[in-house]
């Protein structure tokens, strides 16, 4: 640890890769709250995986592929949306064949782009490391983006990830704020492949959310601790990659998975020891009265 904090300070790439987590964390404990509170982590995964294809789309007419990862993020969770509304009992068939769909559109453009794109690859499997500063101002325009609509409207976020049908009756446009929701975590998604890649996204943008769910039961402390969290393990887990030379994504992704599975067994063993003690309690009450 005292090796990275050295390099951390002497390195501008290092201080680089931890701004990006700390960004990425944002959009994570934000969004990833949603995804975990609604249940949509197999829509957020078909938003995720569909952005290949515009990435892939970018390079090949020779745009800036986060651009295209933008555009395709967006247009699929808006098609997503829409099946999911129209289509209810047939969305995990259709989402499945969007996901792949989009991975080959993505896959055939890149076969036809000349060169070796490493670029790519660094999108598909993450490269902390590597993250320009323009990606920086980028990544922390969506923060501020995200940001801004969910302090906005987050009592309707709030109505519609809950309880769809009261939010109806309460006059609040259900399929505006569903669709909102969906664009905000493709935003996300295209956040979070800077730090992890495009194949781990998924990942990231749920374990936090998840461990906060097991503590805290208000959507905005979720929101606060998942942050946290996210920062935590991103930072935690560059540190632990650079000494041995790791992937830092995967690095990443397997220590968010030990805290989420570590977090689960604590949680369960908690509860079952309050019902332990519930018992205990009633059954002396109980006895006491007779």
């Amino acid at each position: 640890m005292s090796e990275f904090l050295a390099a951390l300070l002497e390195h501008g790439f290092l201080q680089s890769a931890l701004i990006a987590g700390l960004l990425a964390s944002v959009g994570c404990g934000l969004m990833g709250t949603y995804v975990v509170v609604k249940r949509i982590a197999f829509l957020a995964g078909g938003i995720a995986h569909s952005v290949l294809g515009g990435m892939g789309a970018a390079l090949y007419f020779g745009f800036d592929p986060l651009a295209g990862a933008l555009a395709a993020a967006v247009a699929a969770a808006l098609l997503i949306g829409w099946v999911r509304i129209i289509w209810r009992a047939q969305e995990d068939t259709l989402i499945g064949a969007l996901w792949a769909i989009g991975m080959a559109l993505g896959i055939l453009f890149i076969a036809k782009t000349p060169g070796y794109q490493t670029d790519l690859l660094s999108y598909l499997f993450g490269n902390i490391l590597l993250v320009p500063d323009e990606s920086l101002w980028f990544m922390a325009a969506l923060d501020v983006l995200l940001v801004t609509i969910v302090g906005a409207y987050h009592r309707q976020f709030l109505a519609v990830a809950f309880d769809e049908e009261h939010a109806r009756l309460r006059g609040i446009p259900v399929t505006f704020f569903y669709l909102l929701l969906l664009v905000l975590v493709a935003v996300t998604v295209v956040l979070l492949i800077q730090v992890v890649g495009l194949i781990l996204v998924l990942a990231l943008l749920t374990l936090p959310a998840a461990v906060a769910a097991h503590y805290v039961h208000s959507l905005g402390a979720m929101m606060l601790v998942a942050t946290v969290i996210g920062m935590l393990v991103s930072t935690l887990g560059l540190a632990l990659s650079y000494g041995p030379d790791l992937p830092t994504g995967p690095t990443i992704i397997l220590l968010a998975g030990g805290v989420y599975v570590v977090s689960a067994l604590s949680a369960r063993t908690l509860a079952r020891r309050r019902a332990r003690t519930s018992a205990v309690a009633n059954h002396a009450e109980v006895e006491t009265v007779e």
